[in-house]
């Protein structure tokens, strides 16, 4: 009798082995699952930075652009990390009556017209100065402290060190007169 106790405990029973692969096999469900919700992430999080990107490069677009944007609602299709993306811009008129809103949203172009997964808003208005001569944009400049700069349309002239030369100091006080 003595063999017959000795056999049955050097072994698993088939109730253990099973309740084991049941614990084994719960805790690999979770291991899946934590790796496939990171998956899930990494990819929207990829398409949330490439819609956002399509965003900011319509709104430089528009602000870079010389003419106003007129007030008006458009859109198109775009192609970016080969993937067509749809962006919706909205041009609105603030209360300051130079400065208008740009409200910018994409989507993939597959996606649902009422969808958006990245959105923009930024502002276009005119400058204004405060005594600062304008800069052409053509890439010469029109004035400013040290005067005009290649006034001929040739090269322009390498920077000095030297600071620019300033107008001198009023010799009056402007509160006496």
């Amino acid at each position: 009798m003595r063999d017959a106790d000795c056999a049955r405990q050097r072994g698993f029973t088939l109730i253990e082995v099973l309740a084991a692969l049941v614990i084994v096999s719960l805790g690999m469900l979770g291991v899946i699952e934590a790796v496939s919700q990171s998956a899930s992430n990494g990819a929207y999080l990829r398409e949330k930075t490439i819609a956002h990107w399509v965003a900011m490069n319509q709104l430089s677009r528009v602000r870079l652009d010389t003419r106003t944007p007129k007030i008006d609602k458009s859109s198109d299709e775009v192609e970016m990390a080969s993937r067509r993306w749809r962006w919706t811009m909205a041009v609105t008129q603030t209360p300051v009556q130079s400065m208008r809103r740009i409200d910018i949203s994409v989507a993939p172009a597959e996606a649902d017209k009422s969808v958006s997964i990245a959105s923009v808003t930024g502002f276009y208005g005119s400058a204004i100065s405060a005594g600062v001569q304008p800069v052409s944009w053509s890439g010469t400049v029109t004035g400013g402290p040290g005067g005009p700069r290649n006034p001929g349309g040739g090269p322009t002239p390498p920077p000095s060190d030297d600071p620019p030369s300033l107008p001198p100091p009023p010799t009056s006080d402007p509160e006496s007169e």
